[in-house]
């Protein structure tokens, strides 16, 4: 990842506004900011959270409340609580997120 052409900047995520996103079970609320091609989110997911789709993008992901399960296509599953984070490179393994009790999270894609 090569980070150009960013200047400096603070952001409140209160201020970002929120898209609603349904999943399978439950829906993710997601406060996004663009810097070129980095995506960097703030996802807040229901208790009861599955997601709709296998997920092929690479991110960086750190869990900060709540509980992540995160399934492999392969089977495997990481359940993440927070302080924990993940990373992944871009169609290296699908995976899929699901969120029994609930989670926040803060990505960069």
């Amino acid at each position: 990842m090569q980070l150009t052409g960013i200047p400096f900047g603070v952001t409140d995520w209160t201020d970002v506004p929120a898209t609603e996103h349904p999943g399978e079970q439950g829906r993710a609320c997601w406060r996004t900011r663009q810097f070129g091609d980095i995506r960097v989110r703030m996802v807040e997911y229901t208790a009861g959270y599955l997601a709709d789709h296998w997920c092929e993008k690479g991110h960086i992901l750190l869990c900060l409340e709540g509980e992540l399960h995160t399934e492999l296509d392969d089977g495997r599953v990481f359940v993440l609580s927070p302080g924990m984070s993940y990373q992944v490179a871009d169609r290296a393994e699908a995976h899929r997120s699901r969120a029994p009790h609930g989670a926040k999270l803060f990505i960069v894609d």
